[in-house]
């Protein structure tokens, strides 16, 4: 199976409809599959309901889908730093699923690994557990979460082989390989691609079953990726 496609635009065609439902990696602007974010707003699929621990910022990243109108509802844990999300979301434009981000982080690992729900302390007695089950476990009150799955997950990644198996650059880890396991198509933005069987066995950070399409991007601004000491 050729998972090799030549651009985003090629690895999105045919993929993406409207109301769809999307895991996308990043943390900030840590992380982020930027070309295949900008590939996705060249669609013009609308109505897309978007998982990412944030919404990127104006401009850049999940900010574009925010610019064009695409997205109808978040599912985040931080949504600050991003004016158009604040305009869209007080206008009552924007449908917002506020979540802990370690609550977000699980609910993403649970829904890929076919576990429907699980108990967490996280958010009891506050808005968060509100119609939601409630349950004791040795005296401590718990909240039942549910999973989370998507239809297309978007990852960016550090280095990849021909077969899927995937490296990723430190933090730029972040949602990336929880956000690739709930999708049921899986395509990632890599900055090296090499010949399967050379990476390290040992080194892989997420194995190739959960990737589908991967594209080749290796002149991505990653705007923080790298760190600056002095001017």
């Amino acid at each position: 199976m050729n998972k090799i496609y030549p651009n985003a635009e090629a690895a999105l065609d045919g993929l993406v409809e409207d109301g769809m439902t999307l895991a996308v990696g990043g943390f900030g602007l840590c992380g982020i599959p930027e070309a295949l974010i900008e590939a996705l707003r060249d669609t013009g699929r609308n109505n897309l309901t978007v998982i990412s621990n944030n919404a990127g910022v104006d401009g850049f990243g999940l900010g574009l889908l925010l610019e064009s109108r695409q997205v109808r509802k978040m599912v985040s844990s931080y949504v600050g730093e991003n004016k158009e999300f604040e305009r869209q979301y007080l206008a009552g434009e924007l449908e917002l699923e506020f979540t802990p981000q370690g609550t977000l982080a699980e609910k993403l690992r649970a829904g890929g690994s076919g576990i429907p729900a699980f108990y967490t302390k996280t958010g009891y007695g506050t808005l968060i557990a509100e119609g939601k089950e409630t349950r004791q476990f040795n005296g401590e009150w718990y909240v039942m979460e549910e999973s989370l799955t998507a239809d297309i997950a978007l990852v960016k990644a550090y280095k990849a082989d021909k077969a899927g198996n995937l490296v990723f650059n430190k933090t730029a880890r972040n949602f990336n390989p929880l956000a690739a396991m709930a999708g049921k198509v899986c395509v990632v933005e890599v900055d090296h691609l090499v010949e399967t069987g050379e990476l390290d066995a040992d080194q892989i950070h997420l194995p190739g079953i959960y990737v589908q399409r991967i594209i080749h991007n290796p002149n991505a601004e990653k705007r923080i990726e790298k760190r600056t000491v002095r001017s």
